[in-house]
């Protein structure tokens, strides 16, 4: 039982201090990419060409412009975009089938992060002048077929903005179709000549709802993090928003390039990889440290996007902008060689680390648990935890053999250290009673590592649905009785003070041999304690996971005891701890 507890706290540590200390994607800058925190040379080129342009090109480009700023909407099953003409820019990005903590439809623009480092679908170019002219001019629109664009339509429809004005022209055409990708085509031209002008989402993700100055209504959605996540000729690699770089410039063969935070994602796909320009952006804003009280101690919070365009002036490319849900990622797929959409999909956005291998088929196990049998994500894993325990119980029985096989050869045990007893710890001698051990649990028949054997199938699907729980979008605000988020906390603290009890009276009831009853009777509260502290801040569908798991164990428990293997066990320790005494009290006198 040592053995167990031992290793059960290794398993704690080593999984918790590679999350705060090594679970960071690298490496700092992506592999086979030039990166230019300056102007690149030939866009200072194009730059100079342009303003030694003769003034009669200027002259002679015909003035378009709207006279008053408005607004379009564009709807289907999964999204509302709200754009402004000025600019062209999109002012919501609401996603119908999610909500925010508030209960309203989520908004991917993060409204206050947007208004100070600008919004969805503007334009980023080296001349921060032009950038501003380009995001603030009043656009005119049109939709297809008709010649304005003002008022709501619905997909599929191609919208087109036009701005020309002295010597710039630009032209902005966005495509929607059913899904939740949509295409763009940007052209940039200052007297005639092409403008490197790139297509942004400059700042995070409307999931990020610490940034509207005030704590969500349901505990554990602030401060969620982001990354910048790509895939170059098929490789897929990330990048923590702390290593990020601002107005860092990036050149690959890019099938994609995304910013993204634990749910959603907004996902660039050139229709030209080998063509592809990316800016990263990376800004930050202070925030209190406790969003409740907000004269509390501030600290800065990160918030990345990024641009992507064509190093050759025309930027053609598709953008998601919606949820990592698995089918929905898994369907969409860059442009490939043949210049069809068969290259590399986006499911790799959804990250569950080194568990991938137990995290996906255990989420699909749930999954299908929710669409053919209990519509609801707690109860599917209160089932389906209950099934992994009751598949478990031939190993728990076997643990029980064994440690009863352990309780049998004790004294033997105990006479061979007794033997080697006058002998120090650093004696070579002392592999001899090693060797003895051994030995003699080979002939007993016992297995000194049997009674880990549950907790080394435990621990994995514990640390499995740890990222299930993080990045399974379908988790995200599900309900289950009391809990209205099984991806947040437990904010009334039920499921950690259940499992604390619980583990409490599992431990007392189960025989341990050879362990001190003293030292018994701390572990049995310390362990406890130890798991409770730890899920008072996790996901309340992991506390659930473990609360289920260990109702199952103690009534398991309950049973074994009233078993001839417990009674027996039961009575080798009572024998044992009356000799421990009985020798204590004897040594006392003398």
């Amino acid at each position: 039982m040592r053995s167990m507890l031992a290793l059960a706290c290794l398993f704690i540590a080593v999984f918790f201090g590679y999350q705060l200390f090594f679970n960071k994607p690298k490496p700092e800058t992506p592999p086979q990419q030039q990166a230019q925190t300056q102007q690149p040379a030939q866009q200072t080129a194009a730059n100079t060409a342009a303003s030694a342009a003769p003034a009669q090109a200027a002259a002679a480009t015909p003035a378009i412009a709207a006279s008053a700023e408005s607004e379009t909407t564009i709807e289907n099953a999964n999204y509302k975009i709200v754009f402004t003409n000025r600019g062209a820019l999109v002012k919501h990005w609401i996603l119908k089938h999610y909500d925010d903590s508030a209960g309203k439809p989520l908004d991917m623009v993060q409204q206050q992060a947007s208004a100070r480092f600008g919004l969805p679908l503007s334009l980023f170019t080296y001349d921060s002048t032009l950038a501003s002219e380009l995001n603030s001019a009043l656009y005119q629109v049109s939709e297809t077929g008709q010649a304005s664009g003002t008022g709501t339509f619905t997909a599929p429809a191609t919208l087109t903005f036009h701005y020309a004005q002295n010597g710039l022209d630009v032209v902005k055409t966005f495509t929607f179709d059913a899904s939740y990708v949509i295409h763009a085509t940007v052209e940039v031209r200052r007297n005639g000549q092409p403008v490197r002008a790139l297509l942004s989402w400059p700042a995070g993700l409307g999931d990020m709802e610490e940034f509207q100055g005030h704590a969500s209504s349901i505990p554990g959605l602030s401060r969620t993090p982001s990354f910048f996540a790509w895939s170059i000729d098929g490789k897929d690699d990330t990048q923590s928003a702390s290593k990020v770089s601002n107005n860092n410039t990036l050149e690959g063969s890019y099938d994609y390039a995304a910013t993204s935070d634990l749910y959603f994602t907004a996902a660039f796909l050139p229709d030209t990889p080998a063509r592809t320009t990316v800016v990263t952006l990376h800004n930050a804003v202070e925030l209190p440290t406790d969003l409740n009280n907000p004269s509390s101690q501030k600290k800065p919070a990160d918030i990345i996007g990024l641009a992507v365009g064509d190093t050759s002036g025309v930027t053609s490319l598709r953008l998601y902008a919606g949820p990592k849900q698995t089918d929905i990622l898994a369907s969409i797929r860059a442009t490939g060689p043949d210049g069809k959409h068969s290259g590399p999909s986006l499911k790799p956005l959804i990250q569950y680390g080194m568990w991938t291998i137990i995290a996906v088929p255990l989420f699909w196990c749930l999954r299908f648990l929710n669409e053919h049998g209990i519509p609801n994500w707690g109860w599917d894993i209160v089932l389906f935890t209950s099934l992994v325990y009751l598949f478990m119980l031939p190993t728990r029985l076997s643990m029980m053999k064994s440690s009863l096989k352990q309780m049998r050869i004790q004294p033997k045990v105990e006479a061979i250290k007794r033997k080697y007893a006058h002998l120090k710890a650093t004696d070579p001698k002392r592999s001899e009673m090693n060797s003895e051990m051994m030995a003699l649990y080979k002939t007993e028949g016992v297995n000194m590592y049997g009674s880990c054997i549950p907790l080394l199938v435990q621990m994995p699907l514990f640390f499995a649905y740890y990222r299930v729980l993080q990045y399974a979008v379908e988790l995200r605000h599900a309900p289950w009785a009391w809990l209205h988020d099984l991806s947040a906390p437990d904010p009334t603290y039920i499921l950690p003070i259940l499992i604390i009890a619980t583990m409490f009276f599992t431990q007392i009831m189960t025989p341990m041999p050879g362990m001190d009853p003293a030292q018994r009777r701390m572990m049995a509260f310390v362990m406890p304690v130890f798991f409770g502290f730890i899920l008072l801040k996790e996901s309340s569908g992991l506390a659930l996971y473990w609360c289920v798991g260990n109702i199952i164990n103690l009534c398991i428990q309950l049973w074994i005891n009233n078993s001839k293997i417990g009674k027996e066990m039961q009575a080798l320790a009572a024998k044992r701890a009356a000799k421990k005494a009985g020798g204590r009290v004897v040594q006392g006198r003398r």
